[in-house]
């Protein structure tokens, strides 16, 4: 792993509430070099796989997702807010600490042909990409992984997506909470 993508990430102090450790990827995105190795290393593993679709979760996995899609040579999907797509949609609710949320996507962005890689920026409760893991599941498709950037490993995210997929779950970096 190049050391630089750790270092790119800034941590954040007490944001957005106190006792938070927010840590800020926008400067992997930023740097040519930092998303050229995030998307090599991402795409080295996902190689060869028979993946045919990248699904990346709004906003921070279209950031992660498009280009992968692209090194990997196939499409994308963007897992939408409600009211950000124009045709038919299907949808999934998810659980936060605050509330509920949805993902959408269009019903005719995947099929049961497709074999689909998940992606997004963090994994911390896994809320999201368990929602992402039951919105491809109606579609049929077979889910190959679930990928992301950086893992909070003590929030328990990966039990939570072990919960909606038996798939591959992937972290490039780690960290604790605190």
């Amino acid at each position: 792993m190049p050391a630089n993508l750790e270092e790119l990430i800034v941590n954040i102090p007490d944001f957005p509430k106190p006792g938070i450790i927010f840590r800020d990827v926008t400067p992997v995105f930023g740097s040519a070099e930092g998303l050229k190795a995030m998307t090599d290393l991402l795409a080295l593993r996902y190689s060869g796989r028979g993946i045919t679709k990248v699904v990346g979760a709004e906003s921070r996995g279209f950031m992660v997702g498009a280009p992968l899609a692209y090194a990997l040579g196939v499409g994308f999907v963007p897992a939408r807010k409600p009211g950000k797509l124009p045709r038919e949609v299907l949808s999934e609710s998810y659980e936060l600490e605050y509330g509920t949320d949805e993902l959408q996507i269009h019903t005719d962005a995947l099929t049961s042909e497709d074999v689909v890689l998940l992606v997004d920026d963090l994994l911390a409760t896994g809320g999201t990409a368990a929602a992402q893991a039951r919105l491809v599941q109606q579609t049929g498709a077979r889910i190959a992984g679930v990928a992301f950037l950086i893992e909070l490993t003590d929030l328990g995210g990966r039990t939570k997506i072990k919960q909606a997929t038996d798939a591959e779950i992937y972290s490039i970096l780690q960290a604790t909470e605190e």
